[in-house]
């Protein structure tokens, strides 16, 4: 059985989530961002076989270095972004001084790309690269599971005027990836409330 919690971390509100095996204990993390505590917390008894990123902008790599350290996880991180972990830069902390200091922390240990199957914690990770809010954005798809990054949101899409943001690659992304997929696939967001794939597909304004 998996189970699925959120977590609204940082002053962006970035949506952290951990998705547990109740029967063996075992967990992994997608986005951990900015002021972990609460998600550090949750964690303190279980085993967390690895951190998964949908891409390397500051409030979703936030909580990477401390939690690393603290369990001894692997990080995944798709390759156009596999050194803005270490570049205030290019993860966007050193452009956002009014919320966050420059962060850094060592590179990912695996390269994420679109197409592959990650075998984590007794259950299959579909990673999607979906390019546009930054080069290396993916999502990942678990069953009938949709973590989407900063790609698709409850009734709005991901901004593309940060660093490596293209507004034609984001549209591509969702109608020829994200949209591909049934109805009732739920949608996991950076931010903001969850929804689905039929709801969005009907619904959202921007696509």
């Amino acid at each position: 059985m998996l189970k699925i919690d959120s977590y609204s971390l940082g002053p962006l509100q970035t949506n952290a989530y951990l998705l547990t095996n109740e029967e063996t204990g075992k967990a992994i993390i997608i986005d951990p961002g900015m002021n972990p505590g609460a998600l550090i917390k949750k964690i303190e008894n279980l085993e967390i076989e690895a951190i998964l990123l949908t891409h390397a902008h500051f409030d979703h790599m936030g909580g990477v270095d401390e939690i690393r350290k603290l369990k001894g996880c692997p990080v995944y991180l798709h390759d156009l972004e596999s050194d803005w972990l270490t570049s205030p830069k290019l993860n966007g902390s050193l452009m956002w001084s009014q919320v966050s200091q420059p962060l850094s922390t060592d590179p990912a240990e695996y390269d994420l790309a679109g197409g592959q199957q990650l075998d984590l914690i007794g259950h299959q990770f579909a990673c999607y690269h979906t390019p546009g809010h930054s080069p290396g954005s993916v999502s990942f798809l678990c069953g009938d599971h949709l973590f989407s990054g900063d790609v698709l949101f409850k009734l709005g899409v991901g901004r593309t005027d940060l660093h490596g943001g293209r507004e034609r690659d984001l549209f591509d992304s969702i109608h020829n990836t994200l949209f591909t997929f049934k109805d009732e696939v739920k949608v996991y967001p950076g931010h903001g409330p969850r929804t689905t794939i039929g709801y969005e597909r009907s619904n959202n304004p921007y696509v």
